[in-house]
């Protein structure tokens, strides 16, 4: 390159250098290829209550998955131990080898938070958390880690207010979980977000291809659940298929063909973790809603 040649070159590198930078599209639509590719996880809440006494133990849920032909796991991060710690690494790695060797994925973890609350610190401290659990995740070899919203909009605060803290933080997030290869989504839970347009305007405000939806279609408890579950489709990356579905807050059972359907449409290709909840014995609901999803697909 001569003199001349290299001037205007570093000229053109140094304007451009002041020129403002291009803003940063929010987060967009799931890109698919393919057709349509559905693999059915086991939501380890299912078995909460036997979990939560003592009865049960993750190697027997991971047991109980194999035994049933399920494609992976998603074990929430409360039934390891030490949590909200993260669990030592040796039961880490214990816990993926019995996976593999059983033939399951571990189609992701998660943790409980809340941006909603006015304590800056609080809110912090929930950023902590789920740093620290994303770490967990990508030692599982789990590509993505469910969180929250939050409750609600606390007294005496507008909504916009507190949709803006919920999107600094679950960008924080995003920005973290890129550097170790992990996706957050973020799960709806009829709370802080009931509506898909009350989901579309905090994605809206996120800049991250490493963000995108938990999508749990019992949490709508609007006049259509289905019409937003339609429209929240594109950006989800996991699921919580549950038996039944709000309408105007009325619990009725989920139209399993409508939802099979809805994702078909929308090219998915990825995990549909199941989840059962209420009263009854799991090792006799999971099985039947098992057998409602794997029918519907067969339709």
């Amino acid at each position: 390159m001569n003199r001349k040649k290299f001037l205007q070159t570093l000229g053109a590198g140094m304007a451009s250098a002041c020129l403002p930078a291009s803003p940063l599209l929010a987060v967009d639509p799931i890109k698919r290829t393919g057709q349509p590719f559905l693999k059915i996880s086991l939501n380890v809440y299912s078995f909460n209550r036997p979990l939560r006494a003592g009865e049960m133990t993750l190697d027997e849920v991971l047991e109980f998955c194999a035994a049933h032909q399920f494609h992976a796991i998603d074990p929430t991060g409360y039934y390891f131990p030490h949590y909200p710690d993260a669990p030592p690494s040796i039961y880490i790695n214990e816990f993926k080898r019995k996976a593999f060797t059983l033939g399951l994925d571990i189609s992701g973890t998660g943790v409980r938070n809340d941006f909603t609350r006015p304590d800056k610190g609080a809110r912090a401290a929930d950023v902590d958390l789920i740093k620290e659990w994303i770490q967990v995740a990508a030692k599982l070899g789990a590509p993505a880690l469910r969180v929250f919203a939050g409750r609600g909009v606390p007294e005496g605060y507008q909504r916009e207010k507190v949709v803006d803290w919920v999107a600094e933080h679950l960008q924080e997030c995003a920005d973290y979980g890129e550097k170790l290869g992990v996706m957050i989504a973020l799960q709806n839970h009829a709370d802080f977000l009931k509506t898909s347009e009350q989901i579309l305007t905090l994605l809206n405000k996120i800049q991250s291809p490493w963000f995108a939806m938990n999508l749990d279609i019992g949490s709508f408890p609007t006049n259509d659940p289905y019409k937003d579950i339609e429209r929240i489709v594109p950006y989800a990356v996991t699921w919580q298929i549950k038996e039944q579905v709000s309408v105007n807050d009325r619990k009725v059972d989920t139209d399993f063909e409508r939802i099979i359907e809805i994702i078909r449409k929308a090219g998915y290709r990825g995990y549909l973790p199941i989840e059962t909840l209420g009263e009854g014995d799991p090792k006799i609901k999971i099985p039947r809603l098992l057998a409602q999803v794997r029918k519907a697909m067969q339709a």
